[in-house]
Order: C-alpha cells, then structure tokens, then sequence
C-alpha cells in the first residue's frame, strides 16, 4: 500500500469509502469512521499504528496478518467492514453526536438488509452514542438489531492507550469464539 502524500491527505476530508459487507457474515466490524489514510487509500483501518489488523490476527480471526490492501480477502472469512459514520475525517472528535445518532439508525437499517450474525463496533463511545446506551462495555450487548447480536470492542488506534496489542487481541479473541459457535 502506498503511503499518501499529505495534499492527498488533505483531500481526504469528508470522503466515503466502501462498506466491505456481504449476505450473512459471520461478524460485521464497525469502525467509527474513516480517517485520512483510509479515505485517500480506499481501504479500511489504513493508518500505520491502528492495531486493527495485527489484532484481528492475533485473536485468531485471520491465518496470518493482513495488509489493509487485502481487505477483500475478509468477505471469504465471513467477516466484514463497515462505519458508524461514513464521512472520513482527520479525528473522531470531529463528528458530532447527531452524526452517531444517524449512523446508528442506518446500521440498523444495513444489518436488517445483510443480517451478519454480529456486528462488532470498534469504539465503546461511538457505539454508546449511536445505540442510545451510555452504560455499554466492551463485550456481548442485551440489545440485538433482529438476530444480530451486538458486540462492543475496544478502539484500535493507536491512540487507544487503555487497551495495548495484548488486550486487544484476547478482546477479538472473545468475539471469535462467540461467533464461531
């Protein structure tokens, strides 16, 4: 993957990139939102220093590490890719919470279409505003949208400083397990 040059950065602002999603996966990954790097490489998770990848990886979801660039090879693991809130931006605090509250009615509304036996949203925050639940923890929700179950992760950026790689991986980790059941 080549990195992008910061005029290319720049422009990245506000652009959508593409759900990786199909019928029926096993889990349906929900990032945030794009940032810079994602939306000027086109793939998801695209940022050097998001722990992403290496934890997806690591938990076990993935037979060895993969480069952002292969994201399509998820679709053939039954898991896919997807954001609360479309737009890219530089930082999440730049989304407000009606910009949460929108994204969470049109997940809704994407998982009711592609039914994935979960959906996994990578941010505690975004997903306690989003699904109008400020108690959530990271792990298995009450809630369901249909038969999808619901699970909260830890955010995998680097920014993250709650969570290391470690912590990270034994948290996919659990979301592995449950859904290979």
């Amino acid at each position: 993957m080549q990195r992008p040059t910061k005029a290319e950065l720049a422009a990245a602002h506000g652009i959508v990139i593409d759900d990786l999603i199909a019928p029926d996966l096993r889990v349906l990954f929900c990032g945030i939102n794009p940032g810079l790097w994602s939306a000027a490489t086109g793939f998801h998770f695209a940022r050097p220093g998001n722990r992403f990848w290496p934890a997806l990886h690591l938990s076990g979801f993935t037979p060895r590490l993969f480069d952002p660039s292969e994201q399509k090879l998820l679709l053939d693991l039954g898991l896919g890719i997807t954001n609360v809130v479309a737009r890219a931006t530089a930082r999440a605090d730049e989304l407000t919470p009606p910009e949460f509250v929108a994204g969470g009615r049109r997940l809704v509304l994407e998982v009711a279409q592609w039914r994935p036996k979960f959906l996994a949203v990578v941010g505690m925050g975004a997903y306690r505003t989003a699904f109008a639940s400020p108690k959530a923890v990271v792990g298995l929700q009450p809630e369901t949208i249909g038969e999808t179950r619901l699970w909260v992760l830890p955010n995998p950026s680097g920014l993250n400083a709650h969570y290391q790689l470690p912590q990270l991986a034994e948290e996919f980790g659990r979301l592995r397990e449950a859904s290979a059941c």
